[in-house]
């Protein structure tokens, strides 16, 4: 035979079944799409040479490996259905004389047509649609806007054999599918249904307790490195129950429901349990993927889109005033008076130049050493930390010691404190002893947990806790540990002197910020050690945070779209092969009576009890996920919960509408193939 026979044939089958095949092509351009635009923007000259440039390099190929590998899972599962649609086809041609090979090149045409489809219409779009999409990065990241187009040569060539890669492992397993079945199995199994499963109780009760592990494991985390550490552990756990409960537990709901009389002998009911009883062990593995697919898109968009309209609360939370100085010494000579003086008077200089209100610049004095927090106090040696367990590091932490002079200046208290006694507020940790203990040193008695603090911008930055110790003698207390050394040979205890302040406008913030840190670092940097010096102002850090969160939120988006695609083009073939399946069934019950209006509420009854329990579920692990999200947000200075809350909420609601409304057209095509229409 000519190759232009099997060339035809593939197209001929691709033309028959464009109900099929459109939205396939339609999402398979779409990733193409989006790996393309996320490819481009990782090189483009307009993204990498604007400020924060280099923090989108960074997270943008995160975006294009997460495309990636979604898209050889979600390509593969949609394949499964097109080759499974088509068996009949290729039986038949089995049967008038052509074997496995010849069958062999029609799918190889067949996955020709397909990849220049997807990959030349996927990479066109993402020409058209990149610089829009540069476009939309830029503004959320509030930068300087330009208007040149241009192509990613390499981003173009790297989309371009991925995607070549992806079709010839889909072609491979086709291929595979297809010579292990017989020409008989071939003709049948288009139309062959699942047998009707049995309730399957105890993978049911294995599911529930799976979600109800992961749930309490979000619940009861009150630490955020501990949720950082164990998110990806939770979600594999929910992954697991989800499928579970959805395969098991889905046929054990439709039983109960045809157990109940009252319910199931209704011509809306009868016919959409009894067809879902027959073939839920396949419609629950669609029905868990479709609620995974929705978490993964009300959990991704939440997240990153609190932190983008968040960004104020996170900016406040890490520079509390508008101007932020930091000096660290290496040994507490470096806080003494005398040099304390110097600093302040570099601050009034540079402040005065700007005629601005009386500013208080007294400042705070603290002594931070890293170490174990334990339960009654912090082990702060190496060959200590060293011996602890791994699952311990959740506790790795920064001890900062106040005396309590300072303490009561800078929070207008009168506390009072023993020789003995201590004050203790905890940042991102729960301390619940009566006494805590620096190594070697002595116990030292809680006199009081304190509920506010002193605002630390450089430890809301940290992914680590704080806890922040009162004394009434600091020298006394850190000198058991005062010259410590870390392994390079440094001390580890630090010895900072920090201050804030507010101007009369952002610019002279900017300003001042430059001119104090040069006086200081000129005055002081020959004078005494000084481990690091920071002068930083909330505005002209403010780019910062809107680069890294509006890239995240931007990567949010193309992700959710990409997953929203495939959430949708899973409904749509679970419609479609479930009517062709359903027809032969309602044609047998309209001419036993049924009507189209009956047929109308049945699939109404069957959209309203099954279909719309992926949502359901979706919402609940988003309920449950809130604690988790919470604590993540929280590292990075975002700690409204009530903020967060009403984001997630409008995200559900959002998504709940597009959701049924997709499933109301999808479900249109259900009732025309049912219907005969």
């Amino acid at each position: 035979m000519r190759i232009g026979f099997y060339s035809k044939l593939a197209w001929e089958g691709i033309r028959k079944n464009i109900k099929m095949y459109f939205p396939y092509f339609l999402t398979g351009s779409v990733m193409v799409m989006m790996f393309y635009i996320l490819s481009f923007l990782t090189e483009s000259p307009a993204i990498l040479n604007m400020r924060g440039g280099d923090i989108l390099s960074t997270v943008l190929p995160l975006g294009c490996g997460v495309i990636a590998v979604f898209s050889v899972i979600f390509l593969f599962y949609t394949n499964s259905f097109l080759i499974r649609f088509r068996y009949r086809e290729f039986g038949l041609y089995n049967v008038l004389g052509m074997d496995k090979k010849n069958i062999n090149k029609i799918m190889i045409w067949d996955s020709f047509y397909a990849s220049v489809i997807t990959i030349v219409s996927g990479i066109a779009a993402g020409i058209v649609f990149s610089k829009a999409a540069e476009l939309v990065l830029i503004n959320l990241v509030k930068a300087d806007i330009t208007y040149e187009l241009s192509i990613g040569i390499s981003s173009l060539g790297n989309t371009v054999l991925i995607y070549i890669l992806i079709n010839l492992l889909l072609l491979i397993n086709s291929i595979v599918r297809v010579r292990h079945l017989k020409p008989l199995e071939l003709m049948q199994s288009s139309k062959a249904g699942e047998k009707a499963p049995r309730g399957n109780w105890v993978f049911a009760v294995i599911g529930l307790i799976l979600l109800g592990i992961a749930y309490v494991i979000s619940v009861t985390i009150k630490e955020p490195l501990t949720a950082l550490s164990t998110f990806f552990v939770a979600v594999l756990i929910v992954i697991v129950g989800t499928y579970m409960l959805f395969i098991a537990g889905s046929v054990a709901f439709c039983l109960l429901l045809r157990k109940n009389k009252n319910y199931y002998y209704r011509p809306n009911h009868f016919v959409s349990v009894s067809s879902m009883v027959y073939r839920m062990k396949r419609n629950g593995a669609g029905l868990a993927s479709i609620c995974i697919l929705l978490t993964m898109v009300l959990v991704i968009i939440s997240f990153t889109a609190s932190l983008y309209f968040g960004e104020g609360n996170a900016e406040k939370t890490r520079y509390p005033d508008g101007v932020n100085i930091n000096v660290t010494f290496d040994s507490i000579d470096g806080i003494k008076e005398e040099n304390i003086e110097t600093i302040r008077s570099a601050i009034i200089q540079n402040v005065d130049k700007y005629d601005c209100p009386a500013i208080d610049i007294e400042g705070i004095r603290t002594c931070e050493i890293p170490g174990m927090i334990t339960d009654d106090g912090i082990t702060v040696n190496s060959q200590g930390i060293n011996d602890l367990s791994v699952t311990s590091y959740n506790h790795l932490g920064y001890l900062c010691i106040i005396s309590l002079d300072d303490y009561n200046h800078k929070m207008n208290k009168s506390e009072v404190l023993g020789d003995d006694e201590c004050l203790i507020y905890c940042n991102r940790l729960s301390f619940k002893w009566d006494t805590f203990t620096m190594e070697y040193g002595t116990p030292y008695r809680v006199r009081k947990m304190l509920t506010k603090f002193i605002d630390d911008g450089e430890a809301n930055s940290l992914v680590m806790p704080t806890v922040y110790l009162v004394v009434k003698d600091v020298d006394a207390f850190i000198r058991p540990v005062e010259n410590m050394k870390n392994s390079f040979g440094e001390s580890m205890m630090m010895y900072d002197w920090r201050c804030g302040f507010d101007m009369d406008t952002a610019e002279h913030e900017v300003s001042v910020s430059k001119d104090i840190y040069n006086d200081i670092h000129n005055t002081l940097m020959d004078k005494c050690d000084i481990y690091s010096l920071s002068v930083e102002s909330r505005e002209a850090n403010r780019a910062s945070f809107f680069e890294l969160y509006g890239s995240l939120f931007f990567l949010g988006i193309v992700l959710s779209i990409v997953f929203l695609f495939a959430a949708v083009l899973i409904i749509y073939y679970k419609q479609l092969s479930e009517g062709y399946e359903d027809q032969s069934r309602f044609e047998i019950m309209q001419k036993v009576g049924m009507t189209k209006r009956d047929i109308r509420k049945s699939i109404n009854s069957q959209l309203l009890t099954v279909f719309f329990m992926p949502l359901v579920m979706a919402g609940v692990h988003l309920g449950f996920a809130f604690p988790f999200l919470w604590r993540m947000l929280i590292m990075f200075g975002l700690n409204n919960m009530w903020f967060i809350a009403m984001v997630m909420i409008i995200c559900f609601a959002v998504f709940g509408l597009f959701y049924a409304v997709v499933y109301k057209i999808t479900s249109n095509s259900y009732y025309s193939i049912v219907s005969g229409l």
